[in-house]
């Protein structure tokens, strides 16, 4: 498990560790650059904060490394909100390695996996929320994922809890007010404001829905090609990445092990399998190439189920199956989804059915800020369920209902990390790329 501390300087390579025309090296916290600059060639202290600095970075012998364009950042300016400075230098592996050992001589420690980030999180420049969506950024597949990302970096979950809480706030604050009074003291008769709390736990339910569908777009899904041998399986997988990477002849069995790739099909990220076909077999190889196709089929999101037309074979009674015949040109089915490998007629509907069974049982997001997080989406529900509690416990007393309004609060406080406890933070931030 990560421990981040902030009381000492880091630095990464936040670029690729391979040869290339440029690579990026950042660090960040107190005094790094007092501590860099014996070792570069322009004066870092009197510059003004985001100044981009042409000089060369020199060694401890004063022998000079590389040429270099540097970033400062005065504190309270950059990323982390610390004082900092990213290096950019050209991408050779020597004077990276170069670079990162002189950092390291003057006391600037290597960064581990999203220290940055939990700085910048740590000083107040972004919400948990907004933390989670830089590497929801990076990792994402589509252009939908990353834009939708985009959104949650500018705070719009944030909002969307922070307007929950106030309304929470107000009404916890009045009920507060009668139990501050003695049982006879009581001025008027408080009502559960039943409508302003649904409308603030359907828009949290809302929100909490949209999980599924923003995992899709980003994290993508599973999709097995299946069916008996020689059914046209391998064909389907070549039509669909256009281009040849699965073996495909009219002997049976060529295919004995699944193979795989990452591919995007309708908009949608997946990661493709084409499998072993099904058959009755003595040979072992062949035999665990099906039994591994079996296993796949259980853990995929979608199964399209390939049957030659020509064949008697029926596809697996299951609602994740699609069911597709092959060689369209040869043999024609009315009404069914079909393809040919050899002309490409019908592939667009395989595609388009593909996409729509995916998408099937998303919910529409309009005028919804989307969310990419299982935390997330756990802790809106939970704030979502306290708020249906407090109304359900009106009968047990008023203290009971403030118990219960308090949990929501504490519960959107842990969406945003203001309520979080050193181990969970350890634990998001430990699976960021380095670098962030």
């Amino acid at each position: 498990m990560a421990h981040y501390e902030t009381d000492e300087p880091i630095y990464a390579l936040a670029t690729p560790f391979s040869p290339s025309a440029l690579a990026v090296i950042r660090a960040s916290g107190d005094g790094v650059l007092s501590l860099l600059q014996p070792y570069f060639s322009t004066d870092l202290i009197k510059a003004r904060s985001q100044q981009a600095l042409h000089g060369y970075i020199k060694g401890k012998d004063g022998k000079r490394i590389d040429e270099v364009v540097l970033i400062k950042y005065s504190k309270g300016h950059g990323y982390t909100s610390e004082e900092a400075f990213e290096i950019m230098c050209h991408g050779s592996l020597p004077v990276i390695r170069s670079i990162s050992l002189l950092l390291e001589g003057i006391g600037i420690r290597e960064a581990l996996r999203g220290e940055f980030t939990y700085r910048a999180f740590m000083h107040g420049r972004m919400d948990l929320t907004e933390a989670e969506a830089v590497e929801e950024i990076v990792k994402a597949k589509t252009v939908r994922g990353a834009g939708e990302a985009l959104e949650r970096l500018s705070g719009t979950i944030l909002e969307e809890a922070d307007k929950a809480k106030d309304s929470i706030l107000n009404i916890l604050a009045s009920l507060e007010v009668q139990l501050d009074y003695g049982e006879d003291e009581i001025p008027e008769e408080w009502v559960f404001p039943s409508s302003e709390v649904r409308k603030i736990t359907d828009r949290l339910e809302a929100i909490a829905a949209t999980y599924a569908s923003s995992r899709l777009w980003s994290e993508g899904a599973s999709v097995v090609i299946a069916g008996r041998t020689n059914a046209g399986k391998s064909s389907l997988y070549n039509a669909l990445l256009k281009e040849n990477r699965a073996i495909v002849s009219p002997v049976e069995g060529t295919t004995r092990d699944y193979i795989e790739t990452d591919a995007v099909i309708g908009g949608i990220p997946v990661h493709l399998y084409d499998t072993a076909g099904f058959r009755d077999t003595d040979e072992s190889v062949e035999a665990e190439g099906i039994r591994r196709t079996e296993e796949l089929m259980d853990k995929a999101d979608l199964i399209v189920y390939v049957i030659d037309p020509s064949s008697s074979d029926i596809a697996p009674s299951d609602n994740r199956v699609l069911t597709v015949y092959s060689r369209l040109d040869i043999n024609r089915r009315e009404a069914a989804l079909s393809f040919s490998s050899v002309t490409g007629e019908g592939l667009d509907r395989v595609i388009e059915a593909i996409s729509s069974r995916l998408t099937a049982d998303l919910e529409e997001t309009a005028g919804v800020p989307t969310i990419d997080s299982e935390r997330q989406h756990d802790k809106l529900m939970e704030a979502a369920a306290a708020l249906r509690d407090a109304e359900k416990s009106i009968s047990f007393g008023l203290d009971v209902t403030a118990m219960y309004l308090q949990s929501a609060l504490t519960s959107l406080g842990e969406l945003t990390g203001e309520v979080t406890g050193e181990d969970v933070l350890d634990r998001l931030f430990s699976s960021f790329c380095l670098g962030k």
